[in-house]
C-alpha cells in the first residue's frame, strides 16, 4: 500500500485529502441543516401545542361570560372587553398573538375579580367548573409556552452560532420570538380568591 502512495503524484494525493475535506464538510453541513430543521420543527409543534391549548381557551370564555353575565348584569363593559379581547387573540397571527393573549390573560382577571363582588357567583357550580376548567387549560398554555420557548432558545443558539449561522441563513431558517409577558404589570401576582 506504502508503495502505492508512493506511486501517486503529488497532485493526485492533494486531490484525495481536497475530496476528503470536502466530503466532511459536507456531512457537517447536511448534519447542522437536518439540526436546523428540527429545531424549526420542534418550535412549530410548540407553537401549535400553544395554539390547541388557546383554542380550547377560547371556547370556554363565552360560557364563562354568559355564566357571570346572569349575575353581573351591570358589568357588560368588563364582559364586552373580555370577549373583545378574546376575538382579538383568536384572529392575531406571528408575534401579534402573543400581545393579544397578554391582553386576554389581563381582561380574564378582571372578569374572575368580578366574582368578589357577586357572592352568588362565587356558589354557582356552573361558574366553578368552568373557572376550573379554565385554571387547567391555563396551566397546560404555560406548559405549553415552556416547551415553546425551550424549543425557541434551542434554534435562536444554533442559528446564531457559527458554524450552523452559515446553514441557517443559506436554508433561511430565522430567529423566533419567543411567546412572553410584555408588560410589568402582567408578572405580578394577582390576588384573586376562588
Amino acid at each position: 500500500m506504502f508503495t502505492m502512495l508512493l506511486a501517486l503524484s503529488t497532485g493526485a494525493i492533494v486531490g484525495i485529502v481536497a475530496g476528503a475535506v470536502v466530503l466532511l464538510l459536507l456531512i457537517i453541513g447536511i448534519a447542522l441543516y437536518n439540526g436546523l430543521i428540527r429545531l424549526r420543527n420542534a418550535a412549530d409543534e410548540g407553537w401549535s401545542t400553544i395554539d390547541v391549548q388557546l383554542k380550547q381557551r377560547y371556547d370556554l370564555i363565552p360560557n364563562l361570560v354568559e355564566t357571570v353575565k346572569g349575575y353581573a348584569k351591570h358589568e357588560s363593559e368588563t364582559l364586552e372587553r373580555v370577549m373583545a379581547a378574546r376575538n382579538s387573540a383568536m384572529s392575531a397571527t406571528g408575534d401579534a398573538k402573543i400581545a393579544a393573549e397578554n391582553a386576554l390573560t389581563g381582561t380574564l382577571k378582571s372578569l374572575f375579580a368580578l366574582q368578589e363582588n357577586y357572592p352568588d357567583l362565587k356558589a354557582n357550580t356552573d361558574f366553578l367548573d368552568l373557572q376550573n376548567q379554565l385554571k387547567i387549560v391555563e396551566n397546560e398554555i404555560a406548559a405549553a409556552r415552556r416547551y415553546y420557548n425551550g424549543t425557541v432558545k434551542a434554534l435562536n443558539t444554533k442559528v446564531e452560532l457559527f458554524p450552523s449561522n452559515i446553514i441557517a441563513k443559506m436554508a433561511g431558517v430565522k430567529k423566533r420570538s419567543y411567546f412572553e409577558i410584555e408588560n410589568a404589570e402582567e408578572r405580578e401576582n394577582v390576588s384573586v380568591r376562588f
